[in-house]
């Protein structure tokens, strides 16, 4: 039985609509609207039981700071999704840095929302 780290992850949006969009076109991805009580999501697709959402909050993250740091999937090329990245007007906080023993590579960004989020692909 394989075990993962992350099963579901939140990020918090100030505005859900402008970063549902950013989110979508960054990975070239449908979002899910869901309604759950109170709160606003935008669900990421997910697979194998490993999800996670945009959450509306009434408190943004001071940019590239605040809140956990999730590293999201950007395959199959993340040098695509910074691309994409710096198109949409994200800040490159951690220009594509290759990890050891064949892991992969990993870059940071900030979001629309000021969130700063880690990106990883197994191939640049």
């Amino acid at each position: 039985m394989q075990h993962d780290a992350i099963h579901w992850f939140e990020i918090p949006v100030a505005d859900i609509d402008r970063a549902q969009r950013f989110y979508e076109t960054l990975f070239a991805r449908s979002m899910r609207r869901e309604q759950m009580g109170p709160q606003t999501l935008a669900v990421f697709p997910y697979e194998d039981g490993i999800g996670g959402a945009l959450l509306k909050s009434a408190t943004a993250p001071r940019p590239g700071t605040d809140g956990t740091l999730v590293y999201l999937n950007a395959k199959p090329s993340l040098d695509a999704v910074l691309a994409r990245a710096r198109e949409l007007g994200a800040e490159v906080l951690l220009p594509k840095l290759e990890l050891p023993n064949d892991i992969g590579f990993i870059a940071q960004i900030v979001d629309s929302e000021g969130n700063r989020v880690g990106l990883h692909s197994p191939t640049a």
